[in-house]
């Protein structure tokens, strides 16, 4: 079971973040911390409006900062604390880095009621190629296998 006090206190900290960051202008109401050993690693706060990066979440800030404090690509053994539950780029982000738990706010309905609409991108990635909104098509598959055939034999590679 985990500690219910320790996890509202990295809560808190996300949502103050969120807060503090939104009020500066510096991206949307969300942020995020990332936890090893009881103690914060990194956090991140949305900066997509400040920086023009579509990709820069407070959840993947955050993960980026914790992986380059840590210096690894892995974060076993963290926890991901973010003031709302996470986009599919935030969740695959989250999964990638190998958190071992995630712990999350308000809910992506709480978002989309206020414009932020994650819950049709989760609903698009469900969707076969040719129903996305996007319009969708694969190009020379047999040329990108030859690249993977040459990852797959590369004897120096490292794995992730």
């Amino acid at each position: 079971m985990q500690d219910s006090q320790q996890d509202l206190k990295f809560m808190e900290a996300a949502i103050r973040l969120s807060g503090e960051h939104m009020r500066a202008n510096d991206g949307g109401p969300f942020g995020a911390v990332v936890v090893k050993n009881g103690e914060v690693i990194a956090n991140g706060w949305n900066r997509v409006t400040s920086t023009n990066d579509p990709t820069a979440h407070a959840e993947v800030t955050a993960i980026r900062n914790a992986c380059a404090k840590l210096n690894t690509f892995q974060l076993n053994g963290c926890v991901l604390y973010t003031s709302c539950e996470p986009c599919p780029m935030c969740l695959a982000a989250a999964y990638w880095a190998r958190v071992d738990r995630i712990v999350f706010a308000a809910t992506r309905h709480d978002a989309a009621k206020i414009g932020f609409d994650d819950d049709f991108l989760y609903h698009e990635i469900a969707c076969a190629l040719e129903n996305r909104k996007i319009p969708t098509q694969q190009l020379s598959p047999d040329d990108a296998k030859k690249i993977f055939a040459e990852w797959d034999a590369k004897a120096d590679k490292i794995r992730y």
